[in-house]
């Protein structure tokens, strides 16, 4: 079973939550798919086993061959290419962080002038800690392909466990990556205007990915709002977290919510039950 844990905007709790769940579960994995600033570490301090880079694919210019016709350039839907021409020489410039490694380029290429390069874009750490398997992907400072690193943190799903994965906040592209394919959805939320119309937007995505979905509400206080939504859409509340100063202390030391308060392992362990009798 896989089971993400994601939200509208950042800071509602999805690592909490997700960090929470997966001490909580036997046979469980982690997988830290926010991997423009992944944090469960943090909270996990894992034994780290293994790392291994990430690439994506680039091309590179045979210039013997390269008659600089610049129909590379034309099929670039990323502006990655551009072709220069002189009346005497010429050249192909390449922007390599914004392709996108769709190798068009290589394959239409009228000349056959182009062929495969690699640069490294991001890296997967492989670890463990009290029998959660943890996998982190994390993307290279100012690279853009946090798709290609999640997707690549995601060949890492054993069918055998029970995976949860921590999500990027948002509904844009990494949140789609990191979301599609899972069997529930755990959307974080916090009671706010602001909260709630993220709220909104999170589960529509849900929706489109036909993934089902249930809301645990973080900082509870003045639910009125989150409840009213989730009554309209027949959205399952698992779980409210109340807006305490000892929970937040907890959080700023990097200790484990189900650690901190061994009650919460039990609550944990119910919203798990409860996910899998819905399926």
């Amino acid at each position: 079973m896989v089971i993400s844990v994601a939200s509208g905007k950042g800071g509602t709790g999805k690592t909490t939550i997700a960090v929470s769940l997966a001490l909580s579960i036997e046979n469980s994995q982690i997988i830290d798919c926010d991997v423009e600033e992944p944090n469960a570490r943090l909270f996990l301090n894992p034994e780290i086993k293994q790392k291994i880079e990430v690439t994506s694919v680039i091309p590179k210019v045979d210039k013997e061959k390269c008659n600089l016709c610049g129909y590379c350039s034309n099929v670039c839907a990323y502006n990655a290419l551009s072709v220069i021409k002189l009346d005497s020489s010429g050249d192909v410039i390449l922007f390599p962080q914004l392709c996108h490694g769709c190798e068009g380029c290589i394959l239409l290429c009228p000349e056959k002038a182009m062929q495969k390069d690699y640069r490294t874009i991001g890296e997967i750490t492989v670890g463990s800690r009290e029998n959660v398997e943890f996998i982190e992907g994390k993307l290279n400072i100012s690279e853009v392909l946090a798709p290609k690193i999640i997707e690549e943190a995601k060949k890492f799903i054993k069918p055998d466990k029970i995976t949860i994965i921590d999500a990027p906040p948002g509904t844009s592209c990494p949140a789609v990556a990191a979301v599609k394919g899972s069997d529930f959805c755990i959307l974080v939320t916090e009671p706010t205007p602001f909260g709630l119309h993220d709220l909104e937007l999170a589960y529509e995505a849900t929706r489109a990915l036909k993934i089902k979905s249930g809301v645990i509400i973080n900082k509870s206080g003045d639910d009125q709002l989150i409840e009213e939504f989730c009554r309209k859409n027949k959205i399952h509340v698992l779980l409210k977290i109340p807006f305490n100063r000892e929970i937040a202390e907890t959080y700023s030391k990097g200790i484990p919510l189900v650690k901190a308060m061994p009650q919460y392992k039990e609550i944990f362990q119910k919203i798990y039950k409860d996910i899998k009798e819905n399926l």
